[in-house]
C-alpha cells in the first residue's frame, strides 16, 4: 500500500473519530478533550506510529513487549507508551524499561515485581487496575469484589502511580449492550473513592466497536485500533523485515 495514501486515510479516520468523541462527550456533559485516545498499534510498524504522533495522537498502546521494543529502537523516546496486554513475569523488567503506562495490572504479585524494577531504575510507572466486569473466563482482570483491596495495596508500592481502572467489555454486535459493563466500572470507581482516600481519575474503557457508549458512561481513555488504522496487517514479528510498516 502507498504510504502517503495510508497517511491520508489515517487523517480522515481521525477526523471521524474526533467527531464521534465530541458527540459522545456532549451527551455526558463533558468536553471532547476530557477523553484521551490510545492508538492500538499492534501489527503496525513505526512509520504508522510516526504518522500518529504527527497528528498529535501521543498515546501509543502495545500488547506485545518484543514488538514494542523493536518499534522503540527506531522511534526513540517519542510518544507516551502504554502496555495494554497481559503482564508476564518473565517480561516485567523489559516492560518497566519500555513503557510509561501499564494499563492491565490485575494481581498484587505482578504489581510488586513491577514496583521493584521501577524503583531500581528510578522510574515511576503510571498504572491502571484491570477489572473483569463481564465475568468471562477468557478475560484477564481482578473481580469487582477484589478491586478495592488490590487498588489499596498497589497504591502503597513505590515506583507505581495508580491512576484508575480499566476494563474490556465483551465483543457484542450491538454496542449498546456493552453499557452495563462500562457503567459497572464507573460505579466501582465511585465506590472505591467514596470509601477510601484514593483518587482514580482515569477510566480506560471502550474500543473501536463500543467507544461511544463507553464515553457516555464516563470513559476518560479509549483504546482505538481498527477505527483509526483500518484492518490490522500481517503479524509484525513474523515479517521478513519487521521494521517496515506493512
Amino acid at each position: 500500500m502507498n504510504f502517503s495514501f495510508y497517511t491520508s486515510a489515517i487523517k480522515e479516520r481521525l477526523e471521524k473519530l474526533q467527531e464521534k468523541i465530541e458527540k459522545a462527550t456532549q451527551k455526558s456533559g463533558r468536553r471532547a478533550d476530557a477523553v484521551t485516545v490510545v492508538a492500538v498499534t499492534k501489527g503496525f510498524g513505526p512509520e504508522i506510529i510516526e504518522t500518529l504522533l504527527q497528528q498529535r495522537i501521543l498515546h501509543i498502546g502495545e500488547n506485545r513487549v518484543q514488538e514494542a521494543r523493536i518499534k522503540k529502537e527506531i522511534i526513540g523516546e517519542k510518544g507516551i507508551w502504554h502496555f495494554i496486554g497481559h503482564l508476564q513475569k518473565n517480561k516485567i523488567k523489559l516492560t518497566a524499561h519500555l513503557f510509561d503506562w501499564v494499563d492491565s495490572l490485575d494481581s498484587l504479585e505482578e504489581a510488586t515485581l513491577l514496583s521493584q524494577v521501577a524503583k531500581a531504575i528510578g522510574k515511576t510507572l503510571k498504572v491502571l487496575v484491570q477489572v473483569n466486569t463481564s465475568g468471562e473466563s477468557t478475560k484477564h482482570g481482578t473481580t469487582p469484589e477484589q478491586a478495592k483491596a488490590l487498588c489499596l495495596a498497589i497504591n502503597e508500592l513505590p515506583g507505581l502511580e495508580l491512576l484508575g481502572l480499566m476494563t474490556i467489555a465483551p465483543l457484542l454486535k450491538e454496542p449498546e449492550k456493552a453499557r452495563p459493563f462500562f457503567s459497572l466500572l464507573r460505579k466501582l470507581r465511585d465506590q472505591i473513592e467514596s470509601n477510601t482516600t484514593l483518587r482514580l481519575p482515569v477510566l480506560s474503557m471502550g474500543m473501536s466497536q463500543d467507544f461511544e457508549v463507553a464515553i457516555e458512561e464516563g470513559a476518560t481513555m479509549i483504546r482505538i485500533g481498527t477505527f483509526l488504522l483500518g484492518p490490522r496487517p500481517s503479524p509484525f514479528l513474523k515479517r521478513e523485515d519487521p521494521k517496515t510498516f506493512l
